[in-house]
């Protein structure tokens, strides 16, 4: 049975042939309803997990035509938006094995680990709300690192153009985010970058003339000013520090532990876990352009909010964003939206978290990377829809259930988990979501006010596909 959302996200699917647009979309309905299954346990057949193979080996099957359909479909739902923020951010896919290793696959941090690196341009609501991927890029290293100092590094990199630097994914990143923005010019698209992407060339590039789009990046560094000829300050902080403050906020901030014992950057060291208070203060500057063996920057004036935690306690890291913008900061809830949008970053994570823990791609088994592209690119999507599903029913909790799911799906899972009849109108989004997340594990005890995560709705909706392929087989619906 095919599902319906993959029949509509593929329906502008060009392979070349309509039996590979087909097999595309079954895949993906295939894959889908069970992400976490084996390829040959998901097709549930010698003969649909042949073709599965076969597709994936097919010249014609390429990682930008399985996901061309994806972005479009993407596009058509930022232009129904007010505000979409285009998340980009870095992920490894490491695909190490322990004997033979996979075909193609290129180094990673070491000689160690094998795999891929996957930079995503995700696009999203303000509440978090995932809209789909409207580009994305993959890369693998050819060469194990090499043994020259730091030193060297750091000076064969200023010396290397950024077009032939892993860090030109940024600047693609955000002449993608300008593109979809000018395709829609109703929209208020920003570009979310956390600080591996505060990259100068950033705030030089042309954001475009229809539908400007904005920048929004975590500062890496303290970046310096331009400095007028009485000025003082020299820096961003500086900067905003000497501004007042323009509201605080109570937080609480997850405890976390260091991946190395020898990190010494602030936001890489291990914190406990504690509700604070913060302070939020904002400025525009302008910085000073680093200079380029190859070009000459222009400054850049933008806008600068800080967020610092007032009363860090002793021997912890203190909480602290400086977050670099061209949003406006005119008032307050300006700048509480600024805060607001960066916050939104993170669900880009959780949907890396969807595409390996969930659909365990990193764990598909395939002995060459060109095979491997085409199923990266079918688990993207499915990841979306699961992060979807889960996101949905926060942001618009009362609307109809079959905007996400089929009537067989929710009328089997309503009879399976109540025992009765399902109701004669589709019940709400939200009570369906905990209905499947319950099968996955969530306790739906009554009034209980978190929601359920993408982990307990991964797992549920893997048994509900079954309760409904049961429905659609033997239940009172079933066509005999």
């Amino acid at each position: 049975m095919l599902s319906e959302w993959a029949q509509d996200e593929m329906a502008a699917a060009n392979l070349e042939d309509k039996r590979l647009d087909d097999r595309l979309t079954q895949i993906i309905s295939d894959l889908g309803n069970r992400s976490t299954a084996s390829i040959p346990a998901a097709c549930g057949g010698y003969a649909e997990m042949k073709a599965a193979y076969r597709f994936f080996d097919n010249d014609k099957v390429t990682w930008e035509k399985i996901l061309d359909p994806h972005y479009e479909r993407t596009s058509q739902r930022i232009a129904g938006e007010k505000v979409a923020l285009l998340v980009q951010d870095t992920s490894e896919i490491d695909v190490t094995r322990p004997e033979q290793q996979m075909t193609g696959a290129g180094w990673m941090d070491g000689s160690a680990r094998v795999g891929a690196f996957l930079h995503a341009l995700e696009a999203f609501t303000p509440d978090g709300t995932p809209l789909g991927a409207s580009w994305c890029d993959i890369w693998t290293r050819n060469a194990p690192p090499s043994s020259t100092s730091k030193e060297d590094k750091r000076g064969e990199r200023k010396a290397t153009p950024i077009e032939e630097k892993e860090s030109f994914r940024w600047l693609q990143g955000l002449r993608q985010a300008r593109e979809v923005a000018q395709k829609s010019p109703g929209v208020t698209c920003v570009c979310v970058c956390d600080s591996e992407g505060d990259i100068y060339e950033l705030f030089d590039e042309p954001r475009g003339d229809v539908n400007p789009v904005h920048l929004l990046v975590r500062a890496g560094s303290d970046r310096a000013l331009l400095q007028e000829p009485d000025a003082a300050r020299m820096r961003m902080k500086d900067a905003v520090l000497d501004t007042p403050v323009l509201f605080t906020n109570s937080i609480s901030v997850r405890g976390r532990k260091a991946k190395v014992t020898c990190e010494t950057r602030g936001r890489r060291q291990a914190r406990e876990s504690r509700t604070t208070e913060v302070a939020v203060r904002a400025t525009a500057v302008t910085l000073r352009p680093p200079p380029r063996p190859d070009r000459k920057l222009s400054p850049a004036t933008v806008n600068v909010v800080l967020v610092s935690e007032t009363d860090p306690p002793l021997n912890d890291v203190p909480v602290e964003w400086i977050l670099v913008t061209t949003l406006p900061i005119g008032d307050v809830e300006e700048v509480r939206k600024v805060v607001q949008y960066y916050t939104t970053r993170w669900m880009i994570e959780v949907l890396f978290r969807v595409l390996k823990s969930g659909c365990r791609i990193e764990h598909r088994r395939f002995q060459h990377i060109d095979r491997f592209l085409p199923c990266l690119a079918v688990f993207l999507v499915i990841s979306w829809r699961t992060l979807f599903a889960c996101r949905l029913a926060r942001s618009c909790p009362d609307i109809d259930c079959e905007a996400v799911f089929e009537p067989s799906e929710w009328k089997s899972l309503w009879m399976a988990v109540h025992r009765e009849s399902p109701p004669k109108t589709p019940p709400k989004l939200a009570d369906m979501v905990r209905l499947v997340a319950q099968l996955g594990g969530y306790v739906n005890r009554p009034n209980r006010p978190d929601p359920p995560g993408p982990q307990t709705l991964w797992l549920g909706l893997q048994r509900m596909r079954d309760l409904a392929w049961a429905w659609d087989a033997f239940g009172p619906e079933a066509k005999t």
